[in-house]
């Protein structure tokens, strides 16, 4: 290994360029002449990774969805595989994306070279057989949540847990007043985050329903405000359904800030996913909704190993409930009536606006389950809350070194 190693990465949405670009952000401190280049986005670019694509390339989420872009994702693939073994950089670091990034790593693996998976897929929540795949392609996984390694020894996976960047990125005690400042919100009225998700699909299958909601909880809360932060990509789109949804005023459509929001907010709705953690160590009451085709979820739910969706609930999960006894069928365990929620869940057809409206309004009438959720949420962030970057980058270096 050179004194300033080469390092491959590829995320595959936002959320995976936030959490590679702050790795990368530690990794220059240790090497500053660290040279960075494959897939990536904003945040990797401000720590001047170069790349070759955009993240919004492999941004496609669901079996349908995929299809109509599988020929160039697959093209960009094969391309990005014959450029790195040409260029046969120090070590590969696939950011989440399974699906491309597996077999990307195997072949690269395959070839001699070092990988390294940031983060640990879901396998505890869906799709096991990843298992498989992650041990073929991959060195060494970072893993964010503390049961990960241990399940992941199991089957022969070496693993660090490095804690959530989040948790140290996001503070304590977040500073609500502070925030409706800054967004020139009224420090009275009740504000609700509308986070129908980062790809066009999510805003798709979203967006109407939580328009739809925020017009129902508007007639019993005639003061209630509405902030709904959109990824940059789509602020045009949100911008005219947001035009038409008849809020007007009380609706207000900004470009990012969503920790600003969620920081500001009373309450959220929210797409299942990264957001949804956000939104727990902002230690925000929230109702997560999910929505995709119909043949998409039908084929999904199949796969689900747990009985929920959003990372708050699976997180804040008795650790026992996080290993399905072996006697048990998946789709039997995922479907346990008795399973604990801290914050609802609306999928699919049960995510309508009258249902994802009510869940909102309890919320806000319920001021001793905001505290309890509150401190169930700062045990969480205090959990999370590592040295993430320092964590990873020593496991970079130690893979490095081998």
């Amino acid at each position: 290994m050179s004194a300033s190693p080469t390092i491959s990465m590829v995320a595959g949405e936002p959320s995976g360029d936030l959490l590679a670009g702050l790795l990368l952000k530690s990794l220059r401190k240790r090497w500053p002449d660290l040279r960075a280049s494959g897939i990536g986005g904003a945040h990797m670019a401000a720590q001047g990774f170069e790349a070759w694509w955009p993240v919004e390339k492999l941004s496609v989420r669901g079996y349908l969805e995929v299809l109509p872009r599988l020929p160039e994702l697959l093209r960009i693939r094969r391309q990005l595989t014959h450029r790195l073994l040409d260029e046969r950089p120090d070590l590969f670091i696939g950011v989440d994306a399974p699906d491309f990034n597996f077999s990307l790593e195997t072949s690269l693996k395959s070839a001699g070279l070092k990988t390294l998976h940031f983060i640990s897929p879901s396998f505890w929540a869906w799709r096991p057989e990843k298992l498989l795949k992650l041990k073929a392609g991959a060195d060494h996984v970072l893993c964010l949540f503390p049961f990960e390694p241990e399940l992941l020894a199991v089957h022969g996976i070496d693993a660090t847990y490095v804690g959530h960047p989040l948790a140290s990125v996001i503070p304590l005690v977040p500073d609500r007043l502070a925030a409706r400042r800054e967004l020139s919100l009224s420090e009275n009225d009740p504000v609700i985050a509308l986070l129908p998700g980062s790809r066009a699909a999510e805003i798709k299958h979203l967006l109407p329903r939580f328009l739809g909601a925020a017009a129902l909880i508007r007639q019993e809360r005639p003061t209630a405000k509405f902030v709904l932060p959109a990824v940059p990509h789509l602020v045009k789109d949100i911008e005219r359904a947001a035009q038409a949804s008849g809020l007007g005023s009380a609706l207000r459509v900004v470009r990012g800030q969503s920790h600003a929001v969620l920081a500001a907010c009373d309450a959220t709705l929210i797409a299942s996913g990264t957001a949804t953690l956000e939104a727990a160590l902002f230690k925000r009451p929230m109702v997560i909704a999910y929505a995709m085709p119909g043949i998409s979820y039908r084929m999904m739910r199949k796969k689900r190993q747990l009985p929920w969706i959003g990372l708050p609930n699976v997180l804040c999960a008795p650790r026992e409930w996080l290993q399905r006894p072996a006697q048990v069928p998946a789709h039997v365990f995922a479907d346990r009536r008795d399973a604990p929620f801290v914050v609802p869940e609306l999928v699919q057809d049960a995510a309508t606006p009258q249902a994802l409206a009510a869940e909102i309004l309890q919320w806000l009438v319920a001021p001793e389950k905001i505290l309890a959720i509150e401190q169930r949420f700062t045990a969480l962030h205090l959990e999370l809350q590592r040295d993430t970057a320092r964590l990873a980058t020593d496991a970079v270096e130690t893979l490095l070194a081998r």
